[in-house]
């Protein structure tokens, strides 16, 4: 692993954006267990500072990950599509009709195109990709053709989440040029933008009027509960993420209670050889004390003896 300009204590080169981009191509169900692991490598290689950005660095969900995933492997198409992007924000902001009409088919089709091509990317991964997350897929390359902020996000090519188009923006079909040039109805306290009513306006027109509120109504109704369920797939992401992150701690934890309880025993068996070898080393104390003295006793009855012949032997010689 490298990091320009950087070394590890070792002398090894350790390049932190390259080691994140690879982290962010890992399927999600393997992302945590990868992120401990390159962690790990980088505090190894005495990179504490990366170390802790690797580890900061959040779980994508499947659709992100099939993002980041497209990205970093169909980099042509990937840029075409970010190209794209720019021609079409250039041709809503000078409200071109031919060139929205022309861009606004070609989005149509390189989204459905990609999308197809992420879940492709992704299966071969070996993770499917459901409904659900291949709509979020579209969503976010929609989102990276309509805002530049969400394209400069994906190019990054680390989404931890879906990206959502702004609402309304970059209208399809004939008539997308003369969207933006419609005036904004005014909002009111207690419900949607009103049209002004004019006068005469038959009871079929306010029906309709009415209908089209209520639908307005329910789209955004239908938004809030998008969002909201989006919302909700992040935090089952998050609160998964950190009770793996919990299991992993006390999968440590229990690993460290054995090593202690196995240094605790190998302490008690050494205490007892200890205590053997302090009992043996008194009794032999004990012996050799016993001999000591029996020696010394041994030594007098010698020189006693001795004498005694001495005495014997001079008394022979004087009786001759």
């Amino acid at each position: 692993m490298q990091r320009k300009g950087g070394r590890g204590k070792h002398g090894e080169e350790f390049d932190v954006e390259a080691v994140l981009d690879e982290l962010y191509t890992t399927p999600p169900p393997g992302f945590v267990a990868r992120r401990e692991e390159l962690a790990a490598a980088a505090r190894t290689a005495g990179r504490a500072e990366d170390s802790r950005r690797i580890r900061a660095a959040r779980r994508p969900t499947l659709a992100a990950w099939a993002a980041n995933l497209l990205l970093r492997r169909e980099p042509g198409d990937s840029r075409r599509l970010l190209e794209l992007g720019e021609g079409l924000r250039e041709a809503y902001r000078t409200l071109d009709p031919a060139a929205l009409k022309d861009l606004s088919a070609q989005r149509r089709r390189i989204v459905a195109a990609l999308a197809r091509q992420a879940a492709r990317l992704a299966e071969e991964a070996g993770h499917r990709l459901s409904a659900a997350a291949q709509q979020e897929v579209s969503a976010t390359l929609h989102a990276v053709l309509a805002d530049p902020g969400a394209a400069q996000q994906w190019a990054g090519g680390r989404l931890t989440g879906a990206l959502d188009p702004p609402s309304g923006f970059l209208p399809s079909g004939p008539d997308a040029a003369t969207a933006t040039a419609r005036p904004k109805a005014a909002r009111t306290a207690d419900g949607p933008a009103k049209k002004p009513a004019k006068a005469g306006t038959s009871p079929e027109d306010e029906l309709a009027e009415r209908r089209r509120i209520r639908q307005e109504q329910l789209a955004k109704a239908r938004d809030a509960a998008e969002e909201a369920e989006r919302r909700l797939r992040e935090r089952r992401e998050v609160a998964a993420e950190a009770q793996e992150s919990l299991t992993r701690a006390g999968e440590r934890r229990d690993e460290a209670r054995r090593e202690v309880e196995a240094a605790e025993r190998r302490l008690h068996t050494a205490r007892e050889a200890l205590e053997d070898a302090d009992r043996a080393g008194r009794e032999a104390g004990d012996r050799y004390r016993s001999a000591m003295d029996a020696r010394t006793a041994a030594e007098r009855e010698a020189r006693a003896a001795a004498q005694e012949v001495r005495r014997l032997e001079g008394r022979t010689r004087r009786g001759k």
